[in-house]
């Protein structure tokens, strides 16, 4: 299934690239957390690599195909307050940004604004939680495979070198039974080939 996923996304971007007026490559890294009730969150460092296609100048829609990297740290307390263990959880996931912005500037100095949906597919996931933490918090770590979330944030391009700061948040619950959604900050560069 994962195969046949890939292979869609990556047909898919191949169309879009033959149409678009820039077509390039980006890579960056982010800072991501899972919140949750009833315990302590913190966030862990991940990455993010993949195409990206532009359609227009001025205003434009943005579709992007990147693996990346995220996930969080949590500290289990008892009663008392006092931390009795810790936990922490990765995916790599593959995302699929739908971006609309709005460029000022021209081809050699851009400065841009954009938001959007973005749809999660996790790939893999690495998970490390105590045993004491499995059998007090059970389905804690029951993870679904995707989801939904929206990207906002701001970029410049100066001539084929492109930059992003964007912030991204969970429509949807990873775990609907602690009330777990992904929320990070990411920053990418990248190179437009044309």
């Amino acid at each position: 299934m994962k195969k046949f996923f890939l292979s869609i996304a990556i047909v898919a971007m191949a169309v879009i690239g033959a149409k678009a007026q820039s077509l390039g490559v980006k890579a960056g890294i982010n800072f991501s957390k899972i919140n949750a009730d009833n315990v302590g969150e913190s966030s862990v460092t991940g990455y993010q690599a993949g195409l990206f296609a532009r359609f227009g100048h001025s205003l434009y829609l943005q579709p992007e195909l990147y693996v990346g990297s995220s996930g969080g740290k949590f500290d289990f307390q008892n009663n008392n307050g006092t931390v009795t263990t810790n936990g922490k959880v990765t995916f790599t996931t593959l995302n699929l940004p739908l971006l609309v912005g709005k460029g000022w500037g021209g081809d050699n100095l851009n400065f841009r604004v954009m938001a959007g949906p973005v749809y999660s597919y996790v790939m893999d996931k690495n998970q490390n939680f105590a045993d004491n933490v499995s059998s007090a918090y059970q389905d804690f770590g029951d993870y679904k495979k995707s989801t939904l979330g929206f990207q906002a944030g701001a970029g410049i391009d100066v001539g084929h070198i492109t930059a992003d700061f964007r912030y991204e948040g969970g429509l949807t619950k990873i775990n609907q039974n602690f009330g777990q959604r992904q929320n990070l900050w990411a920053l990418s560069v990248g190179f437009k080939f044309f």
